[in-house]
């Protein structure tokens, strides 16, 4: 039973002895000059300000979820349009009660803000309990 595993012991010899002799090498090898410029923070040719650590905004998390949501939507849509036409009236049907469903959710959040950026309504319900602040 035990020389089953011997392929799967010598595999993980090989690759962790290949990972440790490849950052051996490049430790050895490569250039090792610091400075203040190489050890600053590069960002898109951005200069960084600011803390790192910064809050979002919990509607940027919000929005984020809406676009997986509707986003899913798609993919469902995919599968749905391959066996369309096994049984139209009844695949019909049900992707009908599916754009339904996420159409009066789309226009839920519509009209509670969620999508308002700039307005004082959408501050006013997405702002979180520990923020006082509009």
């Amino acid at each position: 039973m035990q020389e089953q595993y011997l392929p799967i012991l010598v595999m993980l010899i090989i690759a962790t002895g290949f990972a440790a002799v490849a950052l051996t090498i490049s430790w050895l090898l490569g250039p090792s000059r610091p400075d203040a410029n190489k050890n600053e923070t590069y960002e898109c040719g951005v200069s960084p300000v600011g803390d790192a650590r910064e809050r979002f905004s919990v509607r940027f998390y919000v929005v984020a979820m809406l676009f997986i949501v509707f986003d899913l939507e798609t993919v469902f849509m995919f599968p749905w349009a391959v066996v369309f036409k096994q049984l139209p009236t009844f695949y019909f049907l049900q992707m009908l009660i599916f754009l339904v469903i996420l159409t009066v959710g789309l226009v839920y959040e519509w009209r509670m803000g969620a999508l308002d950026w700039n307005t004082s309504r959408g501050k006013m319900i997405w702002r979180s309990g520990h923020d006082k602040a509009a």
